[in-house]
């Protein structure tokens, strides 16, 4: 892996994978203070910021739309809540994970039983070339996609453009598929009792918020900003593993605390934006320890300045990885459509 490293040019830390999950350990405490402080200013403001959209009605809707953003971003950073509760490092008790993530569940339109599932088997299985598709962007090799039919090619480029990817999928995942866990039908009956448990309370909520302030009012503030948010957490996990110098390996080669360090990105964005995204942006720390809080994760970084440049990618930068749609198994890189007819 570290060959592999300096032959692209990239950043070594000087300790292994390994070593390094073992020196992560000392981060993995959550502070039950810390945790409450974090809830109140992120789900504080977007109250504040729902009521607003809404009033803004009346004003007119172009703000109501412009307020819709804020709004969005907090409802990201709550999703993010969620996440932390799912690999249970928000609370030290499982209990209060498990119902402070039901409770974002709702508001994000995320069942939480099912995405906890799905997500610890992308965290298990990331950067393994024959363990694809569960719970991560669908990626073709090029031997893979220049062995498909016609139509099969057509389908995967539909699926790997912008608009689908960043507009269309993310919709269709938190208002379709997120309803009915199609896929883990064969786990049992947990995650369909989480998604319909999930649906039903969003189903209560939204009637009584019509109720209360109209089926149309409801649906102009609230569906720009569920859309929005799911753009922006779609747009966030393609950038922690879709960029130029992320790492896939064949399963032989493959293992989990390489590919934690090596398959992710380190999101080097604004501090507001940082602050808004809950630092999941130091993905190669988090998946090195997913134990690791949120609020932990840039004392990591302070603290061992060698692992800032691992899979560094600045705001402007994450721009060109839309392009990047195949893994090329000579070069060893993610490489676009484009490149592929060059070549």
């Amino acid at each position: 892996m570290n060959e592999f490293l300096e032959s692209q040019n990239l950043a070594v830390p000087q300790k292994n994978a390994q070593s390094w999950a073992q020196i992560l350990v000392r981060y993995r405490q959550p502070s039950v203070p810390r945790g409450i402080v974090e809830i109140a200013v992120t789900i504080g403001p977007f109250v504040v910021l729902w009521i607003a959209t809404w009033l803004a009605l009346d004003v007119g809707y172009w703000l109501s739309l412009l307020l819709a953003i804020p709004a969005a971003g907090f409802l990201v950073r709550l999703f993010l809540i969620l996440h932390d509760c799912g690999h249970g490092s928000f609370f030290r008790n499982r209990w209060a994970n498990d119902w402070v993530g039901r409770v974002c569940g709702v508001l994000t339109m995320t069942p939480f039983g099912v995405w906890r599932r799905s997500h610890n088997l992308h965290h298990a299985t990331s950067g393994n070339l024959e363990t694809r598709g569960i719970g991560d962007i669908e990626t073709m090799t090029v031997s893979e996609y220049v062995a498909q039919p016609w139509w099969e090619r057509l389908r995967y480029r539909a699926y790997r453009h912008p608009l689908v990817l960043f507009v269309i999928g993310p919709a269709y995942v938190f208002l379709i598929a997120n309803r009915l866990p199609v896929g883990m039908m064969r786990v049992g009956a947990g995650p369909w009792l989480s998604a319909m448990a999930n649906n039903l309370v969003i189903a209560a909520l939204a009637l009584g918020m019509m109720w209360l302030i109209g089926v149309g009012p409801f649906l102009m503030v609230h569906l720009p900003i569920i859309l929005l948010a799911s753009s922006m957490g779609v747009w966030l996990f393609f950038v922690q593993h879709q960029f130029d110098g992320t790492v896939w390996a064949d399963g032989g080669e493959w293992n989990i605390q390489d590919a934690a360090l090596a398959s992710s990105s380190h999101y080097d964005l604004p501090a507001p934006l940082r602050w808004l995204t809950a630092n999941i942006g130091v993905h190669h720390v988090h998946h090195l320890n997913a134990r690791i809080p949120f609020y932990r994760l840039r004392r990591v970084l302070l603290d061992h300045p060698e692992l800032r440049d691992m899979g560094r990618l600045t705001l402007w930068e994450s721009f060109a990885c839309v392009k990047l749609a195949l893994w090329c198994e000579t070069r060893k890189r993610l490489i676009s459509f484009r490149e592929l007819a060059r070549q």
